[in-house]
């Protein structure tokens, strides 16, 4: 019988717990999934702990998760482009799950060279990070700063932009420093003086931000970007971007972009550039542990449950 973990009421990481599932039937234009792996993000901790109940109430009991990476089992009479066996990894609706039904168009081929887990905690972030850039226009030439640059949105962001050839500067915890060179940025120490440190790593100036750490930086962002408060976006707190102007994105209809984000993605992994930073996976039934994890914050790597 196929397995999820789901949670049959708002609370702490312990209200995570296995259930039995039906096999799902997937419509037309859908395939079913045997499920290898599955991404962690914030939001399924948000939506667990009930925090955001007023806004996005799910109906319970719930199973979380919305990235993947899996196993084709079955196909929809409209799809003619996959079959059984194809292995594949994209956005779906309770991946928290042995097996689950996906849009075609929020899926891609899974290149071998990209390992499964690192797969599976690819498209949330790369979504993210595609829909800022492009609500934000970086283009060729331009000087991105990207706050939190360190976790998993703020990396993809780094690397795509790199792509279009933007120069990119990012504030991050000193540990993520080296990777963040290694990528091509310029890093900045977060924290108390982060706009003296960022203007003398960028004494041209920086054209647009993006920030995905949460912290108050939006006011000083504004300042510093010549674009002004149109070309900053946080992808962390509305209520901060309405107190200073700026700009934010919260997603809405925006996984529409999943196919062209992952495809972004992957154009990285053929250049050879593609990094996934991993935090090692916890097993499906220790959902609650790698929630746990999430919450205490100060993870270097994406956070992932396996079914293998």
């Amino acid at each position: 019988m196929p397995e999820a973990i789901a949670f049959a009421a708002y609370g702490g990481p312990e209200v995570l717990r296995p259930t039995g599932i039906d096999i799902p039937e997937p419509d037309p234009d859908q395939v079913r999934v045997a499920v290898r792996a599955a991404g962690v993000n914030p939001l399924d901790w948000k939506l667990r702990s009930g925090s955001l109940a007023a806004v996005m109430p799910v109906p319970l009991p719930h199973i979380p998760g919305s990235e993947f990476a899996g196993t084709v089992e079955a196909v929809g009479d409209g799809v003619s482009s996959l079959e059984p066996g194809d292995e594949v990894f994209g956005h779906a609706s309770q991946a928290y799950a042995t097996l689950l039904v996906a849009d075609l168009d929020m899926l891609r081929l899974r290149p071998d060279d990209l390992e499964v887990h690192r797969a599976a905690g690819l498209p949330s972030a790369a979504e993210a990070a595609h829909r800022a850039l492009e609500e934000l226009g970086v283009a060729a030439g331009e000087t991105l700063l990207v706050h939190g640059a360190g976790g998993a949105v703020g990396n993809l962001a780094v690397q795509f932009a790199l792509a279009r050839g933007a120069q990119v500067v990012g504030t991050a915890a000193e540990r993520v420093h080296q990777r963040l060179s290694r990528l091509g940025a310029t890093p900045v120490r977060y924290g108390e003086g982060w706009p003296e440190r960022v203007a003398a790593a960028a004494p041209q100036g920086v054209d647009a931000v993006l920030d995905v750490s949460g912290a108050d930086v939006l006011g000083d962002s504004v300042r510093l970007a010549r674009g002004g408060a149109a070309r900053v976006l946080t992808l962390a707190s509305p209520q901060a971007a309405q107190a200073h102007g700026a700009r934010f994105s919260g997603g809405g209809d925006g996984l529409r972009r999943t196919g062209a984000a992952l495809d972004e993605a992957l154009a990285l992994l053929r250049r050879g550039t593609l990094e996934v930073p991993l935090h090692p996976p916890f097993p499906l039934a220790e959902a609650a542990e790698a929630h746990r994890a999430g919450e205490a914050g100060g993870l270097d790597g994406k956070l992932v449950l396996t079914m293998e």
